[in-house]
């Protein structure tokens, strides 16, 4: 079962997306994929109508997300409402697998959806269902090799070839960018971090928040050492420690009292910096946090969360962001504000992005947001940044990653 406290969190799962027309068969394919009833299925028509996540293992490549997604060609204006949900899940994919109707072939929307996937550079595979009495014959096989992506011919219903297209999946999965985990080249086995968690009306009772619980398990995983301290017993801690910490990771909320209890010898971050470091762009990261102090009377920033937790009563992204930043650049200064998976059409109007830490994002969703900003020649930070910007304390905060502290 999935959804448990000990899952590996979404964002670290590899993403799949099964893509197809409106009963090409998708739901039951993710079902034979699995083993599991995980999908509803039906002939009516339209079945899935909103994307459907669902966490899980599927070996050989380990814990990944599946996306069923809604059938493509829907029509209307509740149709077109589905079709932009599926292509926004498209983003996130690590992997497509186009589902087409053996006895279809290749239409127009299959031939669209493969462009836009190669266009965005996803690994791609296609699986041709409803192959009940077998293989097709060549003559059919060669309609399919148009795709110009790896076919599997597959029955959801008598299972053949599943295990093909299950091997096909794991050889064509690659991995945005490199494996960088949170703390990994900054503590290593043996060496301790104190990570610094207020204990305040954003972390609910008996629980740590996400980006807390993913660098613990990180510095387990690399056999390191967590000590955990709230802002007001940073020093005793520090003091009570007969080796000085490789490192003190702070919630960016906390960095104006944390810079404060921390020697200078002592590198220090943030756990939001950590996540920039994992899933963005340190140095066009660091480049956006320096033009907080050029923003102007009127300009726009626009303020970007992948979740949409519940909003306290000073919360980070409504008020404390907006305060901080019009506290040096002005209080002209326009916000707006996006979150969970819709973006604005165009980023142009936008003086400045900041982003959250992205803990609830996948590397390849977050690239996704970086380079569509980048193309429109619009900065971008992140939480963590901004307010060590704003704090003037930035470049030490950047020291613990070296050359990536410093732009380009």
């Amino acid at each position: 079962m999935s959804g448990g406290m000990n899952d590996t969190p979404r964002s670290d799962r590899f993403t799949i997306g099964i893509f197809g027309v409106t009963n090409a068969g998708k739901s039951s394919l993710i079902n034979a994929l699995t083993g599991q009833q995980l999908a509803l299925t039906s002939p009516v028509a339209g079945t899935t109508t909103d994307p459907v996540k669902k966490s899980m293992e599927l070996l050989p490549i380990g814990p990944v997300l599946l996306i069923d997604t809604a059938g493509l060609g829907d029509t209307g204006e509740l149709g077109s409402a589905r079709m932009e949900k599926t292509y926004e899940e498209m983003r996130r994919c690590d992997l497509a697998v186009v589902v087409i109707p053996v006895d279809q072939g290749i239409g127009t929307e299959e031939r669209k959806l493969i462009e836009r996937l190669k266009k965005a550079v996803i690994p791609s595979v296609v699986a041709v269902n409803f192959c009940d009495d077998g293989v097709p014959d060549e003559r059919v096989q060669e309609l399919f090799a148009e795709a110009g992506l790896p076919v599997c011919y597959v029955s959801a219903k008598t299972g053949m070839g599943i295990e093909e297209l299950k091997k096909t999946i794991a050889d064509n999965a690659e991995y945005d960018g490199p494996d960088l985990g949170l703390i990994k080249g900054l503590v290593g086995p043996g060496e301790t971090a104190v990570l610094v968690v207020p204990v305040d009306k954003a972390a609910p009772k008996g629980r740590l928040i996400l980006p807390q619980q993913q660098t613990i398990r990180d510095l387990l995983d690399h056999k390191a050492m967590a000590v955990i301290a709230q802002p007001e017993t940073l020093e005793s801690v520090l003091e009570n420690m007969k080796t000085p910490p490789k490192i003190v990771i702070t919630d960016s909320q906390a960095f104006s009292e944390v810079a404060k209890r921390v020697p200078a010898e002592i590198p220090m971050t943030s756990f939001s910096i950590l996540f920039a470091r994992q899933k963005g762009d340190l140095r066009y990261l660091r480049e956006g946090a320096s033009m907080i102090r050029k923003l102007k009377a009127g300009d726009k920033v626009l303020v970007l969360e992948g979740c949409t937790h519940h909003r306290q009563e000073d919360d980070i992204g409504t008020v404390k962001i907006p305060r901080l930043i019009r506290k040096v650049a002005g209080q002209d200064i326009q916000f707006e504000w996006y979150r969970g998976n819709s973006l604005p059409d165009h980023f142009e109007e936008y003086a400045l992005i900041v982003h959250c830490g992205a803990c609830m994002l996948n590397r390849r969703e977050m690239q996704y947001r970086l380079r569509t900003a980048a193309e429109q020649d619009v900065p971008v930070t992140n939480y963590g940044m901004a307010i060590a910007e704003v704090l003037g304390i930035l470049p030490r905060a950047m020291e613990p990653f070296g050359n990536l502290s410093k732009g380009c």
